[in-house]
């Protein structure tokens, strides 16, 4: 199945299938710990996650963990993966010694039929038990050897949210490892022309077997029912929807005062250290202006990161998201776009790129360009250093009734976003990609409580994957840019701050032509550049910029104060609009023409959103500026 994997004889493969929400990631990550690496199918952007999971005797098991499939039938290209990965059709991959079907143990008569399908296969095969628990404390009883006896395979209980939750799997690969191996002897793979089983065969099939090994299940009723009468209701869902969103840029703000600080300090003691350490002349400069003004600048924005993702990954854990997804299908529709559309969007909260990479579950391609064109205007991540620092410059922490005030416009950022994306889509759907609504189709997951696994895990990937930028593409543009900041050096004689005749200096009192009718002057023309790469580089391109200007404070007590005494609260409001909709970084342009195998989209998405910026920039200065005059 991979390069690494056929290097190694001595390395089994074994993949991973299971219905959406069957908890087959998690047990992925119990299996495989840290040993695993994620990249994309040859040929395709779906993701592929592939890990390693030792046995006791000296052996090695490279784990797949697919994307999740309904049937062997594809309907979206990420079941087709699945789909060619498990019948061996992808190009110098081989097919895998065995599967690992990991079924939801509540509801049976939804996974058993994919069970059956790869059953048909006739490849060494385990199947996973999962949320067994959780179907044991609703009053399901499954007859787990007369399920095995029924269905002709080894079946073992797992719980994914549990540290020790996949021993019994893991005990079963170590058995059956000898005969994953024996591949040569394994049944012929079906071809194109093999017949497939009718969807009502298999429902019969699956009737039969949980007759006799577990018949409640075909009464089964989850208790959850009763929650989505308020959960899922039309009018109060809605309400609980909003009132979740609203506390959770509550928490942002109102959470992360105390490791913000700590961060702020620990930079400016750092910045105090190295310059009374260290003599005056261009390396001191580097660290102090350069590195611990920009990268520390960006750094200290973590926490708020952090709480923002800890919030979607606990409401994502326990089966909220999907319901979410359902309640906002009538409001997808009405503006044209699909109600698969839901879960590229919420993505892109995170990054657009694995929000646009998420539309291949949108089967129709205008659906899917729509939401691909619409996807950047979602509020991500990177957004947010900046958002929180504008906030916390310009905006006063005060309460305003229950609520903080800092919270309430953080919150309307957010909610301009996703009204303006709603927006845009409705006029490319009026005028360009017309195409009839496709309502949304997905299963409902039961509710469950977050594994503190995963979501550790969730949280510390996101960490490490902000760090790694703040470490990698952030530090080499701070550092890129100190240096057009500091050279060439000005002139004998000349006056004020050496920046201004700097290359940075030169070009950034160029764009301020460009700028000045929104109020932007040359300082955040420079900044507004390297973040093309990434955005969070905006916030260290204003510290390092600043304090290159002669602002030591941009450094000692922070960049707030400093542009809070320098801009007008009209400069602050017109960044604020211009970041709503802020041309994409470029690695995002490089996905979109990915995805879409043109040059034509990227450049039109970039062209519309500067357009929108622009002019949301411009009204929200001159309206800002008539208000305080």
């Amino acid at each position: 199945m991979s390069a690494a994997a056929s290097a190694d004889a001595r390395l089994l493969q074994v993949a991973l299938v299971g219905n959406p929400n069957c908890g087959k990631t998690a047990l992925f990550n119990l299996l495989t710990g840290a040993r695993q690496k994620v990249a994309n199918y040859a040929g395709v952007t779906v993701e592929r996650k592939v890990g390693v999971l030792p046995l006791t005797d000296g052996r090695s098991v490279a784990v797949f963990d697919l994307p999740g499939t309904y049937s062997l039938t594809p309907l979206t290209p990420d079941e087709e993966v699945t789909r060619d990965v498990v019948f061996g059709r992808r190009a110098g991959e081989s097919a895998p010694d065995a599967i690992v079907a990991v079924v939801d143990a509540t509801n049976l008569r939804m996974n058993l039929r994919l069970v059956l399908e790869l059953r048909a296969l006739g490849r060494p095969m385990i199947v996973s038990l999962n949320m067994a628990d959780v179907a044991r404390s609703r009053g399901l009883q499954i007859d787990v050897a007369r399920l095995s006896a029924e269905l002709g395979l080894p079946v073992v209980e797992t719980v994914a949210v549990r540290h020790n939750g996949h021993a019994a799997l893991r005990a079963e690969i170590e058995r059956q490892a000898l005969r994953f191996g024996a591949t040569a002897d394994a049944p012929a793979l079906p071809t194109a022309a093999t017949p497939a089983p009718t969807t009502a065969e298999l429902q019969r099939e699956v009737r039969r077997i949980l007759a006799v090994a577990a018949p409640g299940a075909l009464q089964f009723e989850r208790f959850d029912h009763r929650i989505d009468a308020v959960v899922m209701h039309p009018v109060w869902g809605l309400v609980l929807l909003a009132t979740l969103l609203f506390l959770i840029f509550q928490a942002v703000f109102s959470w992360a005062n105390l490791p913000m600080d700590a961060i702020k300090d620990g930079m400016a003691w750092l910045a105090e250290q190295t310059t009374a350490h260290m003599a005056e002349g261009p390396l001191r400069s580097l660290l102090v202006d350069g590195v611990i003004a920009g990268v520390g600048g960006v750094l200290v924005f973590l926490p708020q990161i952090l709480i923002l993702f800890f919030f979607i990954l606990l409401l994502e854990d326990s089966g909220y998201l999907p319901r979410a997804a359902f309640l906002l299908d009538t409001v997808m529709g009405k503006v044209g776009l699909s109600g698969r559309a839901f879960i590229p969007l919420l993505s892109s909260f995170a990054c657009a790129i694995p929000g646009i990479m998420a539309t291949r579950t949108i089967a129709n391609w205008r659906d899917r360009l729509a939401t691909i064109m619409v996807a950047p205007l979602m509020t991500c991540s990177a957004r947010l250093p900046v958002y929180a620092l504008l906030i916390g410059a310009f905006i006063p922490a005060r309460e305003i009734g229950p609520f903080n005030g800092q919270g309430l416009t953080l919150f309307a950022l957010y909610a301009a976003g996703v009204l303006s994306s709603m927006a845009v889509a409705w006029l490319l759907k009026r005028f360009w990609m017309k195409s009839s609504y496709q309502p949304l189709m997905l299963e409902l997951p039961p509710y469950r409580l977050p594994g503190l696994r995963n979501l550790g895990y969730g949280l510390w990937e996101r960490a490490r994957i902000f760090v790694r930028r703040v470490g990698g593409i952030i530090f080499a543009l701070t550092v890129l840019l100190w240096f057009l900041s500091s050279y060439p050096a000005p002139p004998d004689g000349a006056t004020g701050p050496a920046i201004q005749y700097s290359a940075a200096g030169r070009l950034g009192q160029a764009l301020e032509t460009v700028f000045a009718p929104i109020g932007f002057n040359w300082q955040i023309s420079i900044a507004l550049v390297p973040g093309l790469a990434a955005r969070e580089v905006v916030v260290g391109a204003l510290g390092t910029v600043y304090a290159l200007s002669g602002s030591e404070d941009a450094v000692a007590d922070t960049l707030m104060p400093v542009i809070a005494s320098q801009w007008s609260v009209a400069t602050a409001y017109a960044l604020l609009a211009w970041f709503v909709f802020a041309p994409q970084c470029l690695s995002t342009l490089a996905v979109v023409r990915r995805e879409t195998n043109s040059w034509r989209y990227p450049v039109l998405m970039a062209s519309y959103l500067f357009a929108l910026a622009y002019v949301a920039a411009f009204i929200t200065y001159r309206v800002a500026l008539a208000l305080a005059g």
